[in-house]
Order: C-alpha cells, then structure tokens, then sequence
C-alpha cells in the first residue's frame, strides 16, 4: 500500500476526514476512540480527526507529538508512546487524557487500553496504569 487513509461513515464519528485527507499519507498505524481517529505518519508525527470531546483535538499536546511509535486509545482518549520512552495523552482526563502517573517514569515499552484506562510496561519491566480506576487505571494492588 502507499500509506493513505480512506474514511466512510457518519462524520460525527470521524466518518469525514476531508479536513485532513492532504496531511494523511505515508501513514503507518491508526487508532480510534468512540468517535475519533488518529494516525502516526512515517515521521512520527500525528493527525487526528472526529469528534474533539473523544481525542480529535490533540491542539494542547499536538508539539510534543513528535517521533511516536505507539499510539493506544481508550473511549474518548489517546496516548502515543515517542521515541524517548515518554508518554502524551490527550482526550478526556477521566478516561486517560492524565497521564501524570507516569510523570518521571521513562522507558515506556507498550501500551495497552481499556475503555477508560491505559497500562504501560516501562523498561523495567513494571506497570504503570491510569485513568478511571474501575476500569483498570489504578494498578496499585498488582
């Protein structure tokens, strides 16, 4: 393939990507929320379209997108892992746009979601999770 993105579907939904359609080639992995896509293109940046309220305005972290080589995404939130071990989310707080569990704790190695939390496996071979804690974003007993 040649990395382009087709979109089809109710635009509320993210069904419409015309709005970014020129920026979505060399793409090498998309993600959707519940009413949202993102995409990391081959130079690691991010294109997101949808819904804002469900992860489609990365405008507040849309700097620090940059060299992604994961990207992860709950119900209404994403989180890319770069390629320093770092992790940005973005999206709804509750459902894991807060990713300051992980503030000073580097080597990020995956990402997995829930409906409303993510889990990373840090370097170390730890966990660390966040998000709304009965969806599996408190991983203090583990």
């Amino acid at each position: 393939g040649n990395g382009s993105v087709v979109t089809w579907g109710n635009p509320r939904y993210g069904g419409d990507s015309s709005e970014v359609q020129d920026r979505l080639k060399h793409v090498q992995q998309v993600q959707a929320t519940d009413s949202a896509f993102a995409a990391v293109l081959m130079d690691g940046s991010v294109v997101v379209w949808g819904d804002p309220l469900a992860g489609a305005d990365s405008s507040k972290v849309q700097d620090q997108l940059v060299n992604v080589r994961q990207l992860q995404a709950t119900n209404f939130t994403f989180a890319a892992i770069l390629s320093d071990g770092s992790v940005v989310a973005w999206g709804n707080p509750h459902d894991g746009g807060d990713c300051s569990a992980l503030h000073g704790k580097l080597g990020a190695e995956q990402l997995q979601a829930t409906r409303s939390a993510f889990a990373a496996i840090l370097s170390d071979g730890s966990v660390v999770a966040w998000g709304n804690p009965s969806e599996g974003g408190d991983a203090s007993l583990v």
